[in-house]
C-alpha cells in the first residue's frame, strides 16, 4: 500500500464512502462462541452416549477395564475434534480469534496424548494379558495399530512443542505434522475396529465410520477444495516497498474475486510463487484498511527461511490468499471511548491496520500508541506513523532500547513506569491492544493489571508461527 493519500484524494475517498464497517455485536459473539463450545462438547460426548445407550446394554469388564476403555474412546473423540480446530473453519475461529483456537488445539493435543497414554497404562497394570505381545513383529495387527497411533501423536506433540529446539524448519514441521496426524488417526480407527471392544453393533460401527468420514471430509476440504478455490482467485504482486527496520511491504492486486468482509487487524495465509496446493505458507497481517481495498498489503520481516524469501519477492509474482482470520480488531470494540495500543517491533503491523481503518473513517476518538524499538534508525513505518499522528487524535510515544545521544523521549523496555507516565486514569476502561514478542506481552499484562486495567480490557495476539 502506498503512503496515505489526502482525505480529498479521488479513488480512496470514493471507496471509503461506499464501505460500511461491520462491527461485531458483543451478545452475538458470545452466543456464537457458546454454540461452538456446545458443539465441541457434543462431539466429545456423542461416542459415550452411543456406546452406553444405543443397542444392547454394555457388559462391564470391571472398574479398571471400563475406565481404560473410556479413556481410549475419549482420546479418539478428542483427536477427531483436533482436525476441526486446525481446519481454518471461520465459523469456529470467528468468535474467539484464530490464535485462541490454535492454542486450544495445542492444549487439547496434550490432553488427548495423556488419555491415550493412560488407556495403555491402565491396561498394562491391571489387564496385561489383553495387550498381548508388545513386540510389533509378533503382536496382533490391531494392537500394533494402537501403539503406532500412540507413537504418532506423541511425535506430534513433541515436534510441535520443541520444534525450534529440534532444529525443524516451519515448512518441514508442517509436512511432518500432517503425515503423523493422518497416520495416527488411521491407525487409531483401525485399532478400535480391529479390537472390537464396544463396536459390536451396526450403530456403534456407524459411529466410527461417521467420525472417519467427517475426518476425510475435513482433509479433502482443507487440502483439495480450498486450494482449488484459491487457484480460481489468484493475486499478483504489484509493489514491494522498504518500510525500514528490515520490513518489506508487499502489495497484491486481485486477478479474480477480491477479498471481502475483512476487518482491520485481521490476517491471511499467504503463498507466493507456489502452487495453491503446496504446504509452504505463512500468516501475515493485512496492513490495508478495508476502506482502502481491493488491493491488499502485507508487512513482512525476514525472520525465517520462507519470510526471507517472501521479503525478496519480485513484482509480478503470482500469489494466493486465504483469509481473513483473527479477532484483533477495533471493529470488536465499537463502543470504546478511546484506545490504548502497545506494540513492539514488527508487532506494529496489526496496530497499523487498525489505525488506517480509524483514519479512513475519520474517527475522532483518542488513541495512545506506545511503540518500542531497538533504535530510531531500525524502526519500521516511522514516517507513516508520523503522518497518522497528524491525521488522527493520536498520541504517539516512542520507546527506544538504544536511543541516540540527543534523544529526549522514553528509553529502555516498556514497563510499569512508562505506562504510568502516559496512561491517565480515564484510560483504564479503554481497550488495550498489545502486539509484540511473547515475553513482552506477558510482562505488559502484569503491568497493566497493576495499573488497574482489567483483563477484559486487554486484547492481544498470542501465537508465533514463523
Amino acid at each position: 500500500m502506498n503512503r496515505i493519500s489526502p482525505r480529498t484524494g479521488g479513488a480512496s475517498t470514493t471507496v471509503a464512502r461506499r464501505y460500511q464497517p461491520r462491527h461485531d455485536r458483543r451478545l452475538v459473539v458470545i452466543a456464537h462462541a457458546g454454540a461452538v463450545l456446545a458443539l465441541g462438547l457434543l462431539a466429545l460426548g456423542v461416542p459415550f452416549a452411543v456406546i452406553v445407550f444405543v443397542g444392547e446394554a454394555v457388559p462391564s469388564g470391571g472398574l479398571t477395564w471400563d475406565f481404560s476403555m473410556g479413556l481410549g474412546f475419549g482420546a479418539l473423540a478428542m483427536i477427531t475434534l483436533q482436525f476441526a480446530l486446525t481446519g481454518r473453519l471461520r465459523w469456529i475461529t470467528h468468535p474467539f480469534g484464530a490464535d485462541i483456537v490454535y492454542l486450544t488445539h495445542r492444549y487439547l493435543s496434550w490432553g488427548a496424548l495423556a488419555l491415550m497414554g493412560a488407556h495403555f497404562a491402565v491396561l498394562y497394570v491391571f489387564h496385561q494379558p489383553a495387550l498381548g505381545e508388545l513386540n510389533p513383529l509378533q503382536a496382533r495387527w490391531e494392537l500394533t495399530a494402537g501403539r503406532v497411533s500412540l507413537l504418532c501423536f506423541a511425535g506430534l506433540v513433541v515436534t510441535s512443542q520443541w520444534r525450534k529446539l529440534l532444529g525443524l524448519s516451519y515448512e518441514w514441521w508442517r509436512k511432518l505434522h500432517l503425515a503423523l496426524a493422518i497416520t495416527g488417526f488411521v491407525a487409531a480407527i483401525a485399532h478400535v475396529l480391529g479390537v472390537g471392544n464396544l463396536t459390536d453393533t451396526a450403530e456403534k460401527r456407524a459411529l466410527w465410520l461417521g467420525a472417519t468420514l467427517g475426518w476425510v471430509g475435513l482433509l479433502v476440504f482443507t487440502r483439495l477444495i480450498r486450494p482449488w478455490m484459491q487457484s480460481r482467485n489468484p493475486w499478483r504482486v504489484v509493489a514491494n516497498h522498504d518500510e525500514g527496520g528490515g520490513v518489506r511491504r508487499l502489495e497484491l492486486a486481485p486477478e479474480g474475486r477480491a477479498l471481502t468482509r475483512w476487518k482491520p487487524g485481521q490476517f491471511a495465509w499467504l503463498k507466493i510463487d507456489r502452487s495453491p496446493y503446496g504446504m509452504i505458507e505463512h500468516p501475515f497481517t493485512i496492513s490495508t484498511a478495508p476502506e482502502k481495498g481491493p488491493n491488499l498489503s502485507f508487512a513482512i520481516k525476514a525472520l525465517g527461511d520462507h519470510s526471507t524469501e517472501l521479503a525478496q519477492t519480485e513484482i509480478g509474482a503470482r500469489a494466493y490468499v486465504d483469509g481473513p482470520y483473527g479477532a484483533f480488531s477495533v471493529d470488536r470494540m465499537a463502543g470504546a471511548q478511546g484506545f490504548v495500543m502497545i506494540a513492539g517491533g514488527v508487532g506494529i503491523t496489526p496496530i497499523l491496520s487498525n489505525l488506517h481503518a480509524l483514519d479512513a473513517r475519520n474517527d475522532p476518538r483518542p488513541i495512545i500508541l506506545i511503540y518500542g524499538n531497538p533504535t530510531w534508525d531500525n524502526m519500521a513505518f516511522r514516517d507513516e506513523l508520523d503522518v497518522l499522528r497528524k491525521r488522527l487524535n493520536l498520541t504517539l510515544v516512542h520507546v527506544l532500547d538504544d536511543p541516540p545521544d540527543d534523544w529526549e523521549g522514553e528509553q529502555g523496555q516498556i514497563d510499569f513506569d512508562i505506562l504510568t507516565r502516559h496512561l491517565a486514569a480515564d484510560t483504564r476502561d479503554w481497550p488495550h491492544l498489545l502486539c509484540g514478542p511473547a515475553p513482552m506481552i506477558a510482562s505488559l499484562r502484569g503491568d497493566l493489571n497493576r495499573l488497574g486495567v482489567r483483563d477484559r480490557h486487554i486484547d492481544y495476539e498470542i501465537f508465533e508461527l514463523v
